[in-house]
Order: structure tokens, then sequence, then C-alpha cells
């Protein structure tokens, strides 16, 4: 849809469907427990089609989050909250997702670690 930078990219482990939103509308908080919050304030065309990408998803759907171009890192979605805001336009809507971290879905697994540390005198 868009270029990756800037945007905020959720896509389905399949691969199938993604959507992507404009930095200047997100802001990411995490909390304890693995748990991360998306807020989204955009205009009300844009969180409808992120409740349309989200409508049917079950508690714990695994998904990639690439947030401008950085890298896929793997979450669950959780679920939305309607955000609550005073002082707010009529055409602006406030919407939290919420995800759950999980382990990486094998970006990492067949890293070799090696270390060229030799110690002193070890080739004397």
């Amino acid at each position: 849809m868009y270029s990756d930078e800037n945007y905020v990219k959720i896509t389905k482990m399949d691969g199938d469907d993604s959507i992507e939103i404009h930095e200047n509308y997100v802001r990411l908080r995490e909390g304890q427990n693995r748990l991360m919050a998306l807020n989204v304030k955009a205009p009300l065309f844009e969180t409808a089609e992120i409740q349309r990408f989200f409508d049917g998803f079950n508690s714990s759907e695994k998904l990639k989050v690439n947030i401008s171009a950085t890298g896929d890192f793997g979450v669950k979605f959780r679920g939305i909250i309607d955000g609550k805001e005073k002082n707010f336009s009529q055409n602006m809507d406030h919407i939290i997702i919420l995800f759950e971290k999980y382990n990486c879905f094998g970006t990492y697994r067949d890293v070799k670690r090696v270390s060229k540390f030799m110690p002193r005198g070890y080739f004397s």
C-alpha cells in the first residue's frame, strides 16, 4: 500500500493480509508481562479500516509487526479498546490495540554465535 518507512506494518503470520498505519497516528507503549499497547489517534476512515482488519481475529492470533522498516517481531493480538479523549474533533478517533510479545518465530534460530576471544598466554 505505502512505502514501509514512516509506517507501522502489521501482518498476519500466514502473510496474506497486512495493514499499514502512518507513524504520526501511532504511539507505542510497553507494559509489564510482555504487553504492548498501540495507541492510534487517526481520522475516522483510518480507524474504521484498522478495525475491519482486526475484525474476526481470535484473541491469540499471531502477527508480525514492523515499525518503520526496522524488522519484524512477533506478537499475539489481544484486542481493541475504544479510547476516550476529551476535546477530540468529530472527524478523529482514538483506539488502543493490545498485543502480547512472544518468542521470536525463527529469525534467530539458526544464528551461530562465535567468539574470537583468546585468553592471554593461550598460544605461549
